[in-house]
This record gives structure tokens, sequence and C-alpha cells, in this order.
């Protein structure tokens, strides 16, 4: 199918400055009317007025971030009860003992900030840890479940790092909630339950894992039944009056390093890997895409990627067909595959190696790459040649799903975009004072050499950030004033889940639940994995006629969340397939 001509500006700029500055809007695309039923897509009009919103996977944490707000909390502070909150209700996607994203809007400056929280390879870490000793990867398996999968969390040292330049409230009092839910104890959610029931995840026998879930009669925990943490709890009155401390030194540090050091393949992390942890603050990428800016955390995040993914689709009038229209969703497939080509081979952490960002958002490289869909999917893309890009050996990175995602507005217009993960479900499986462990070294690619010679951008290296599929957006309008924030959990898939979300809020006029809830469709080389079942008959034969054969995909799914603004009023969605809610209060 032919791609039409780019309406980008001229050019990508990285600096903040320019980004947020000097980016060409393009008109919005031609499209056929949107059903009666359904919103006008997003315009530049933003909220009359400031709301408190919170967006989250989980009722007890999107209402511990609104009583926050209501206290006269940033949306930082809300954003630390959040978390605080989802590590103990939600375990098996993030926690304390992992790492963050977090896309930060500040309303007085209309200025995007990125906090990278993103864990580091302990200084003992080598290329080859990951595999066995005749050279071969190690299965999956065996990695995650051993001490050299947990990295050096991040992601209580980059909300302390936000909250001193943006909170409002007390450090200490932002983790009462979350302290008196651990230590009362809370009923086991049915998604959770079902985790706990399926055992198909290596993590869910974990020794730990079977040990904090036992139910007194045998067996695990089952949805209704009451879970108290009276370590978590302990851990949380620590945290609030040491700060960040109570993690990266002291008591839970001692037992993070040992709970690592133990069994066969030990981690090598020690409390001088803990206690030399630092955030990033890094400039976001930002780019235009209709009338709206999208600003997305740049790598060792996969902002490009999803950056890259809106700009071929702008290339393309997959704006004219809506979501039951199977050219719309083939055109989002084959856009896909390009942009996962390119960000498997390219993005790594900018500290160790060169990833060419503004040749893979530039116009010449994205006309050139759109020109490569056609009328059939064919065979799995190449990674194109964009400026700047150096040799890079195939990655083979496995990166499963567990993570999180949630969106917060305080009262002053500022807004928290954050996706939060320990990797795989319960991490690593392993539990230190009542939260467990993240896995993210796993998150590297376990062979750091192709059969070529050629180093993996994300091959592992001590103190280096794995590559991350996290993507949490702001929108802002052309007067850079809030517009919108989404983003998602789901491994390599978050990409396609965050792109299909703008492309139904924005292209294909859906309020954002409905944009949320369309049937998901990851294609990636040669495969092209979602939620068959839901696409439409007809959705799903004209794909196949196109050469795209969507197949039941497998894993935790997406874990969408986010809002959009429309004629002035926030329009706020859950992800159906988690337990989420959208918690709103008038600002004053």
């Amino acid at each position: 199918m032919a791609a039409r001509a780019s309406s980008w500006g001229t050019s990508v700029a990285l600096a903040l400055a320019a980004l947020l500055g000097s980016c060409a809007t393009p008109p919005p695309a031609a499209r056929e009317p949107a059903p009666s039923a359904a919103p006008a897509p997003a315009t530049a009009a933003t909220a009359t007025r400031p709301q408190l919103f919170v967006v989250a996977a989980n009722p007890l944490a999107a209402d511990a971030g609104l009583a926050v707000l209501r206290r006269g909390g940033s949306a930082v502070d809300a954003a630390i009860a959040v978390q605080a909150m989802l590590s103990l209700v939600e375990p098996q996607s993030s926690g304390m003992g992992g790492g963050a994203f977090m896309t930060y809007y500040d309303a007085a400056s209309t200025q995007v900030t990125v906090y990278d929280g993103r864990e580091t390879a302990p200084a003992g870490a080598t290329p080859d840890m990951f595999l066995d000793d005749g050279g071969k990867p190690l299965p999956f398996a065996t990695a995650v479940l051993s001490g050299r999968a947990t990295g050096v969390p991040g992601a209580v040292k980059m909300l302390a790092e936000a909250h001193r330049r943006h909170g409002a409230l007390p450090w200490r009092d932002l983790f009462g909630d979350a302290e008196r839910t651990a230590r009362d104890g809370f009923l086991v959610s049915p998604r959770l339950g079902r985790f706990l029931a399926s055992g198909r995840f290596p993590e869910s026998n974990a020794p730990d894992v079977l040990a904090y879930f036992a139910r007194p009669g045998g067996g695990l925990l089952r949805p209704g039944e009451r879970l108290r943490n009276p370590a978590y709890a302990g851990f949380l009155r620590r945290l609030a009056t040491q700060g960040p401390n109570a993690l990266y030194a002291g008591e839970t540090a001692r037992r993070i390093v040992a709970r690592v050091h133990e069994g066969a393949l030990a981690g090598s992390m020690t409390l001088g890997d803990l206690a030399a942890y630092r955030p990033v603050v890094r400039q976001p990428l930002c780019a235009p895409y209709r009338v709206l800016l999208v600003c997305a955390p740049p790598p060792p995040a996969s902002g490009v990627g999803l950056l890259e993914l809106l700009g071929l689709l702008e290339r393309t009038d997959v704006a004219r067909y809506g979501a039951d229209d199977p050219r719309g969703w083939f055109l989002f497939a084959e856009a896909s595959r390009l942009m996962y080509a390119d960000r498997d081979r390219y993005v790594g952490d900018p500290a160790f190696v060169d990833v060419p960002v503004a040749g893979l958002l530039a116009p010449a490289y994205l006309d050139r790459r759109a020109r490569l869909i056609g009328e059939r999917a064919g065979a799995a893309p190449a990674p194109g040649q964009p400026e700047g890009a150096a040799p890079r050996g195939v990655d083979r990175t496995l990166e499963p799903t567990g993570t999180s995602h949630f969106v917060v507005g305080d009262a002053r217009g500022n807004v928290v975009s954050m996706t939060t993960t320990v990797e795989s479900i319960f991490g690593s499986g392993r539990m230190v004072d009542g939260f467990f462990l993240n896995n993210q070294m796993t998150d590297f690619s376990f062979s750091p050499r192709d059969a070529d010679g050629r180093v993996a951008a994300n091959a592992v290296a001590a103190g280096k950030r794995p590559r991350s599929s996290m993507t949490p957006l702001i929108l802002l309008d052309r007067q850079r004033h809030f517009a919108g924030a989404v983003g998602s959990a789901g491994g390599n898939a978050i990409l396609a889940y965050v792109g299909k979300a703008v492309v139904g809020a924005v292209d294909w006029g859906l309020t954002m639940q409905q944009a949320l809830a369309l049937p998901n469709l990851i294609a990636r080389g040669e495969t092209f994995q979602g939620e068959a079942d839901k696409f439409a008959p007809a959705v799903r034969n004209g794909l196949a006629a196109r050469g795209v054969t969507v197949r039941p995909g497998q894993g935790e799914d997406s874990g969408l969340h986010g809002v959009i603004v429309r004629d002035g009023r926030l329009d706020g969605g859950y992800d159906p397939r988690r337990e989420g809610k959208v918690a709103l209060a008038p600002a004053d």
C-alpha cells in the first residue's frame, strides 16, 4: 500500500528546548467520519481547569494516590503512594525492588522531564554471565530464578529524586495507606489469584513465592482470601523515616545482597553497588503526531521506537480507517515490524553504545522505511541503516512481561506518566522484607555477540542499564499544554500496545476507554501475535488476505492506562484486561 508524503517537520531536534519549541505540527490527515457514538479526535483544546486524577491497575493503588492529592500532594507525591501500594497488591508486576521510568510534565514551565530509575548491572557483571560452559545461552527459566538475574534496583531512588524536585508533602507522609494495608491485610484479587493458580511461570513455583502466598490449610491463597505482609509494613515504616537509605543501606541492603548470593549461579551485587546507584534525569524525545506533540523517554527506554512507529504510520493513510477495517490494522502491523527491527538492533544504554536516535527519527529515513509497506506482508524486515548507526550484533533479548503503568494529575496541572516493573512475574521470585527482587539482568541479550562477532547493543556490561520497552508518554498541544498521557505493561509488546492506544484515540476518534480495549496486535519479525478472538471475523479474514495471520499471544498481556483531553474535558481509561480504576476528583 503506497505511503503518502511526509507531513512531519523538516527535522527532529534532540535538545529539549528545540523539541518543544520548534517542532512543526502537521495538519490532521484526511479520514472518514467517525461513528456518531464516538467522540471527536483529540484536539489542542486543553482542560479548562486542573482535575485530580489517578489511573492505575489496582483500585487500592488508585485510591491511595487520590488520597494524597486530596491532602494537597503533588503528582509525584501521589506517584510514590501508588507505587508503595502496587508493590503490595500487584507484586507480580512492580515493586520497591524494581525499576521505573517517569515522564513528568510541569504545568508552570510547560516542560517535560524524564526520570530514569532503570536498574543497573552490578560492578561484577560480565558479558558472558548468562552463557553456559559451552558458550550457549542459559535457559530463561534457569537464569530468571538465579541470583544473577537481579540488577541494582532503581525505582525508590528515582522517586526520591523526583520528590526532591517536585514534592509538596513530606516524604514521611506518603506511605501510610500502603503500610496500613500491609499490616491489616487485603483481599487477593482475581488477577493475582490467577497467576498463583496457573503455575505457568518459573517464578510461580519459587520457594519465596510459595511461602508468601501459602494458605494455612495447604496450597496457595485464592481470590477473596486475606493476605497480610507485616515485613513490608515494617520496611515502609523505615522507608518513611529513613528515606531511600532504608533500601540502599543498612539491614535491607544486607538482606538483598545475601539473597542474590544464594544458590547456584549466584549474583555479584555488593553493598557498594547499592550505595552507588544514581537515577538519571534525562531530556525527553518529542516529535509531532497529527495536532499533538508526543514526548517519550530516550534510551535505554524505547521512546525512540514508539516515535518511529508513529512517524511511519503518519506516512500512511491509517487515519482513514477505523477499528473495524483490516486495512488500518495491516498498516499498523507492517509499521510495527519495521520499528521493531530497528529498535531491537540499535537501542541500548547510551552511556555504553551510540544509539542513532536522530537517524531513526529523521524524516528522510522514515520516508524510506515507510515505502517498504506494500500490499501484503512479506518476510521479516531487516533493520534499516539510519545515519549514525554503527554495526550491531543480532539481539537475543527475551524480555517477558511483568510491569505496571499509571498516570497521575495534581491540582496545579502537573502530570506523572510512569511505567514500573520487576520485569518478569514476581521478578526473580526472591523476596526481601516483603517485596520481590527484580530480574532485570535478564533484560540484557544473553548472547553478547552474534555469529559474525558483532557486539549486541544490549549486551551485558558492568554498570550498564538494560534496554527497556517502557514508554510512558506525555502528549502536549501546540502551546505545550497538557493534552494526554498513556503507557502500558507488556514486555517487548509495550510499544505495540501504546501505539495502538494512540492510533485508536487520536486517529480513529475513540474514547480512551475504547482505545485501550481495542484488540492487541503485536507484529514483530515473522510473528503476528495478539488477541485473535477479539478481532471481528471480517478483520481477521482481511488481515489474512494480506498475509497477516494473527495467532494467540501469551504472557501477562497489556496494562494500558491513560487520559486524553477532548474539548476541554479529561477522558480517562483503564485496561479492561486488568483490575484498574480511573479515580477523579475536583481540584478544589
